[in-house]
């Protein structure tokens, strides 16, 4: 399962337990996208498509979700998040952590046969930003390899 983001998206857990790396698209029909062509002078369908900002989505069975920006992050980022983890779970040795720089750490244990959960520590941007911590339910090995191929291939 994945948000809603049109572009690229890496999505670990489920409707109510998230955390997502996204890199929205564009929709020329967006009033922002509007407003931001009509400031250019220029056609709104000229800013559609892929967009170059990273995001950091999350939700918490509590009700609690957020997301930040990235500014800055290149596809080779997330890219290397992703690998990182696809490599553990394809070893699948048992529990390890994937490092994804200030913004997120994620901590996987096995869940079952062939299922992990995980604990995703989310720090957004600022001084005054609390940490937020994410806990997945069990999510099937085979399906997180398939998605994490699919985001690297849509970032290749």
């Amino acid at each position: 399962m994945s948000p809603a983001a049109g572009g690229p998206a890496l999505f670990l857990g489920d409707a109510t337990d998230y955390v997502a790396f996204v890199r929205p698209e564009l929709d020329p029909a967006d009033p922002a996208v509007v407003r931001a062509a009509a400031e250019a002078g220029v056609d709104p369908a000229e800013f559609a498509g892929p967009g170059d900002t990273w995001a950091v989505l999350y939700e918490t069975g509590a009700g609690e979700g957020d997301g930040f920006d990235l500014p800055g992050i290149r596809d080779a980022e997330p890219a290397g998040f992703a690998e990182q983890l696809r490599a553990e779970l394809a070893a699948a040795t048992g529990e390890f952590t994937v490092d994804g720089g200030a913004v997120l750490t994620l901590d996987a244990e096995p869940a079952g046969p062939g299922a992990y959960a995980f604990t995703a520590r989310v720090t957004p941007p600022g001084d005054e930003a609390a940490p937020v911590t994410v806990r997945t339910g069990p999510l099937p090995v085979a399906d997180l390899l398939s998605d994490l191929d699919a985001f690297l291939e849509s970032l290749a």
